[in-house]
Parts: C-alpha cells; structure tokens; sequence
C-alpha cells in the first residue's frame, strides 16, 4: 500500500518551542487526536495521548512545551517527554513513550506521513 502523505500546517505555523498544532489521523479505524512541535529545528509529531494514563498532553489547546521549552509535559500529571524522540524523561510514564508520526517540513508545509489504517 502506498504510504499517504496529508499537509498538518504552513511550516511558518510552527516556531520552535512554541505552540503546537493539533489535528486527527485515523488509528485502529477512528479518529485519534494527534498534535506537532517545533523542536531542534524539525516538525516533530505526536499522538495525543500520555503513555501513563490515555489522556490529551495539552492542558489549553497547542500547548504541549514545559515552561523551559525543552520538554512535553502531560497536563494532568506532570509527565516529562524530550521532544525529538517522545520517550519518557521523568513521571509516571517510566520507560513508555508517546507514539511519533512520521513527518517533515517541506519549506512550505510540515506534511505527516498517514499512519496505516488498519
């Protein structure tokens, strides 16, 4: 099967460390949050959902940085996730991690790469 490439945001949506941009792909048949970052210089994309406990990271919408910039936090208990890779830093994710999507930046457009339907 083809792999379906979707545009998520204009690249200049995105600064580093900022405010992400939510959107949905469709996961295990339906409509999953998911959510991309700026970080290292790269779109980084994740699904919205913390590793300890199946909730959204963001605590407003877009907002998924510490107060450092440096690393994702869980609104709802403080887990830690570096950004370029979605493993768990500190918390109660332990060794879990956020699932990334694969994505880049075109220079125009940050595009994901659709996960699998089934």
């Amino acid at each position: 099967m083809a792999q379906v490439e979707r545009v998520v945001c204009a690249s200049a949506a995105l600064e580093e460390g900022g405010q992400g941009v939510r959107f949905e792909v469709m996961l295990g048949g339906k409509s999953t949050p998911a959510f991309v970052v700026r970080y290292g210089g790269l779109p980084r994309a994740f699904i919205n959902q913390c590793a300890h406990l199946p909730r959204e990271l963001d605590w407003t919408p877009g907002h998924f940085f510490d107060e450092s910039k440096t690393l994702l936090v869980c609104s709802l208990h403080g887990a830690l996730y570096y950004p370029d890779s979605g493993k768990c830093y500190l918390g109660p994710c332990h060794s879990g991690g956020l699932l990334s999507l694969a994505c880049r930046d075109s220079g125009s457009h940050v595009v994901i790469d659709e996960p699998p339907s089934s």
